[in-house]
């Protein structure tokens, strides 16, 4: 797993990440591969597993870092997706799709373990905005699909950044305005400290 990460990080492109890839990466022979995975889909679930624990996890660490305000906590949190997002391209446009992805019934991997990933990580976010909810700072009336709205729109700005060189973005942030109107919040948000939601200098 360790090998297919530093390739894709390497190379940005999971066409790079075969057995035989791997298996040179590490110094053994392709088919010593077999006895712990049985296709090149198998690594890549490997991988793309791990990094959503990764995610998670920093974005627990993100909630925690804000203190008690549930709105805060929110921001905090969103913020956290999109700086991963733009200190890992390669491996975050992996683990929402990529190249990768397997047509059910021609690899090992079965619908539940392509349509679980990143579960937990979505609970995240939809918790924190149901505590917004709880504590009057949202109207958001099923923060389940709000946060799956507010998931949307923020995985496009994390692409558009990705793949848009050039663009004039609005002074503000773009990020800020996502999450006060999807989330519904009913207050202003406390101006954050650190990267701009965006994760970089500037709009």
């Amino acid at each position: 797993m360790d090998a297919a990460a530093a390739l894709l990080d390497e190379t940005g492109d999971e066409r790079s990440i075969t057995l035989r890839s791997v298996a040179r990466r590490i110094g053994i022979a392709a088919p010593s591969i077999y006895a712990h995975f049985p296709d090149q889909p198998a690594i890549m679930l490997a991988v793309v597993r791990r990094e959503f624990a990764a995610l998670e996890a920093h974005l627990r660490a993100a909630v925690r870092e804000a203190g008690n305000d549930p709105r805060d906590r929110l921001y905090a949190l969103c913020r956290a997706y999109l700086g991963y997002a733009y200190d890992h391209p390669g491996r975050y446009r992996t683990m929402f799709g990529g190249l990768w992805m397997p047509t059910l019934g021609n690899s090992s991997l079965t619908e539940e373990e392509l349509t679980t990933l990143g579960a937990t990580a979505m609970q995240i976010l939809a918790d924190a905005l149901d505590d917004c909810v709880a504590a009057g700072q949202s109207s958001a009336a099923d923060p389940q699909l709000d946060a799956v709205t507010l998931w949307v729109c923020l995985h496009g700005l994390a692409h558009q950044h990705a793949v848009t060189r050039i663009f004039p973005w609005p002074e503000g942030t773009v990020a800020d305005a996502i999450i006060t109107r999807v989330a519904k919040l009913t207050e202003d948000p406390a101006p954050l400290a650190g990267r701009q939601p965006e994760g970089r200098p500037g709009p």
